[in-house]
């Protein structure tokens, strides 16, 4: 895939690390994949993909088990799910995923975000085709040829195993998220260092001096939108 996840999660969790936004934004994330069905992850594929993601971001179960009550109670709150595309400095391309209870208010919000921060919005489907819906599991404790391993005897398909710094990453498409994870569980794994359902760029552009300055404080502005749960971009971080 020639994506350094590591370096990029890292880079994610350090701006994220001891604040309130990132475990805002999982409340709601799993408050809405509990209301699509059962509040309970093992019979709701989508809720249990959330929380195995909030699990590799630290989330306190307090979070967790606040939005699951709230979904199982009487909470009647209606989120809409909103991706929105656009391109940043030297071409670099994006993609903003929200959940929002108040659409005229997150839109004209990404637009600013981008008008700011010298990018600008495009149409739907102007960027997001340069992107594949993508699994992404990580873990440590294991080369990349015993993971290979213990997926092929699982019958598990995956696109590729990589070893990125001191963890493997495995790569797959998202309908085998739950069948790869299955598998590294019953062959001893306990703990992953990322479980992304993500859009990853088909190429990556590198970013140099002003435009990536600029680049980095336009994402930091999407992302401390209240609405925005995700931000996908085509950009490779120098290590």
């Amino acid at each position: 895939m020639g994506r350094k996840w590591n370096n990029i999660k890292e880079k994610k969790a350090s701006k994220d690390a001891n604040t309130s936004r990132v475990y805002a934004k999982f409340g709601v994330e799993i408050y809405v994949a509990a209301k699509k069905g059962e509040p309970d992850p093992e019979s709701n594929r989508a809720l249990k993909v959330v929380l195995e993601r909030a699990k590799t971001y630290n989330v306190p179960k307090a979070i967790i088990d606040r939005a699951l009550d709230k979904a199982k109670g009487s909470g009647d709150e209606t989120y809409v799910e909103l991706r929105y595309e656009g391109f940043g400095p030297s071409g670099s391309m994006i993609i903003v995923d929200a959940l929002t209870n108040n659409v005229n208010r997150t839109a004209p919000e990404v637009r600013s975000a981008f008008n700011k921060n010298g990018g600008n919005m495009g149409v739907s489907g102007s960027v997001s085709y340069m992107f594949d819906p993508t699994a992404v599991i990580g873990l440590e404790g294991k080369t990349a040829d015993e993971v290979m391993e213990i997926l092929i005897e699982a019958d598990v398909d995956v696109r590729d195993v990589l070893e990125e710094d001191e963890a493997v990453i495995v790569y797959a498409d998202p309908d085998q998220f739950h069948a790869v994870q299955e598998a590294l569980k019953k062959a001893g794994v306990s703990e992953f260092t990322v479980a992304e359902l993500s859009m990853l760029a088909q190429n990556y552009v590198t970013l140099e001096g002003d435009a990536l300055t600029q680049f980095e404080k336009l994402i930091d502005a999407l992302e401390d939108l209240e609405d925005v749960q995700q931000v996908y971009h085509n950009v490779e971080f120098a290590e």
